[in-house]
């Protein structure tokens, strides 16, 4: 899976995420893609979001489902153990369980919880960017 490549393609696709037109955008986007691809990327943005909503300390602008630990798809849910977010140019650790519905381009449950910042000597390890 591409999943970091594509995760920068469609983040940066939504210049303003939240609005009307930028949700229609990024469900042409997901339209676009692979299946499992499609679902890791709702998934990660549903994760930016969430955490955006229910946290009010952050502002993710990113996510990364598999930056310290691969996920695991099984039908269609993602377990995100070892995810990362990033807020104000800081990464997170994150982790979520997400479940779609059959096309993957809505989600049916989902549950996260956010963890400790990720030192910055250790972004080029698991992939994460300025």
């Amino acid at each position: 899976m591409r999943n970091r490549e594509l995760t920068a393609v469609i983040l940066l696709s939504l210049a303003v995420v939240g609005t009307a037109s930028a949700e229609t955008r990024f469900e042409r986007t997901l339209k676009m893609l692979m299946p499992t691809d499609r679902m890791a990327q709702l998934c990660d943005y549903t994760a930016m979001t969430r955490i955006r909503k229910d946290e009010r300390q952050y502002r993710p602008d990113r996510a990364v489902a598999n930056a310290q630990v691969d996920v695991k798809i099984s039908g269609n849910t993602v377990e995100a153990k070892g995810g990362a977010f990033r807020s104000r140019g800081k990464w997170y650790a994150m982790s979520y369980t997400c479940k779609t519905n059959d096309d993957h381009l809505s989600v049916l449950s989902f549950t996260y919880k956010t963890g400790a910042e990720i030192p910055q000597e250790k972004w080029a390890a698991y992939g994460l960017w300025q």
